[in-house]
Order: structure tokens, then C-alpha cells, then sequence
């Protein structure tokens, strides 16, 4: 049997959405469809509504109702500390973690010249700006370890160079609660020149 038009385009958009296959796609479009009006409306509606009330953040470049952001504006935070992340979602990442109390910057993306990205497609200026508007003495870069974070996180290293700043990169090494015969020959390498003192 074939599915009418309207729910075949359903599922096609739905499997455009990250993380969404072809199967969750169409027990998504199915449970849609069979759900009472109201609350086909609902979803639609929130869906319509969080993307007129999101935007991105003019300070951090974080996803926000407001502008600058709550972390921006956390009189709690380290002001003097700015993690620069590659796309708003990172943020929820480090959040997560619950060990950071710095401010953000979300580049918007990485480098990378087969993509036609370079470096005055992302938000390395405004980065630069806040270094002279807000007391910034380290920037922590958080990208991947991909051959375009490593690209990017470099570059930024050399254009933000300055007396008086500190630039690090997070360490990147084993995930926790797994052993040495799951990670890779890079995956090693960096847990190894991440290592620290134990006292």
C-alpha cells in the first residue's frame, strides 16, 4: 500500500532533521498524523513559535530569546575566561560538565577551504573585539580534532596572540569508564600530551 502524498512529504522532511532516519522519520509522520488536531497544532505551533523567538546571541553568539545571553550577563561567571565553541550546541556540551564557569564564543563553524569556509566566514573578529572591551586573560579553544579544528584552533592561536593572554586547548584523551584497547592511535597520542601531574 502506498502512502498518500501529504504524509510521504511529511516523512521527507522529517528525515532531513539531524539524527532522524528514514524509520523514525516515518513513525514520527505516522504518529502526527494519527494524533488528535490539537495536538498536531501544539507541535506546529512550537515548532513556528521557538524559531520567530530564537536568536543568536550579539556578545557570545549563543541561541537565546534575548540578547546578550543569560551566561553573558551571569555576574557569576568568570568574565576573564572565554571558551570558544564551533557551534551554539557546544555550549549544552561543556555545560554539561558542570567544571566550567567562564564566558563563551561560538565561531559559527571551522575552516575549511574545500567548504569555501575561511576565516572572515567565522566570528574571529568579534572574538577580537571582546578582547578589547572585556577583561579576557585566557581563551580555552574547544573544537574537534578533526584536520579543520586542528586548522582552525592553530590559526586562531597565532591571529589571537597578544601579552597578557593565555591561550589554551582542552586535552583530548579517553572517555571515561573505557579501556586503552577501544581508543585509536590520535586518540592516545593527545591523552598522552594532555597528561598531568598526579599529587
Amino acid at each position: 500500500m502506498a502512502l498518500p502524498d501529504s504524509i510521504t512529504a511529511l516523512i521527507a522532511a522529517l528525515a532531513k532533521l539531524p539524527g532522524v532516519g528514514p524509520r523514525s522519520a516515518e513513525r514520527i509522520a505516522l504518529h502526527i498524523v494519527q494524533a488528535d488536531v490539537a495536538a498536531a497544532q501544539h507541535l506546529a505551533g512550537s515548532v513556528l513559535h521557538a524559531r520567530e523567538k530564537i536568536k543568536f546571541c550579539d556578545v557570545c553568539g549563543s541561541l537565546t530569546e534575548k540578547s546578550p545571553c543569560s551566561l553573558c550577563e551571569d555576574p557569576r561567571r568568570d568574565a576573564s575566561l572565554v571558551c570558544v565553541v564551533e557551534r551554539p550546541v557546544d555550549i549544552l556540551s561543556v555545560e554539561k560538565s558542570g567544571s566550567y564557569r567562564g564566558k563563551f564564543h561560538v565561531l559559527g563553524g571551522k575552516i575549511s577551504p574545500l567548504d569555501g569556509v575561511g576565516p572572515d566566514d567565522l566570528r574571529i573578529a568579534e572574538l577580537e573585539s571582546r578582547l578589547t572591551t572585556e577583561p579576557i586573560r585566557e581563551i580555552v579553544i574547544a573544537l574537534g580534532t578533526d584536520v579543520e579544528g586542528d586548522a582552525t584552533s592553530n590559526y586562531l592561536a597565532k591571529r589571537l596572540a597578544r601579552g597578557g593572554l593565555k591561550i589554551s586547548r582542552i586535552a583530548y584523551g579517553l572517555p571515561a569508564g573505557s579501556g586503552l584497547e577501544f581508543a585509536d592511535e590520535l586518540t592516545l597520542n593527545r591523552a598522552l600530551e594532555g597528561r598531568r601531574e598526579m599529587h
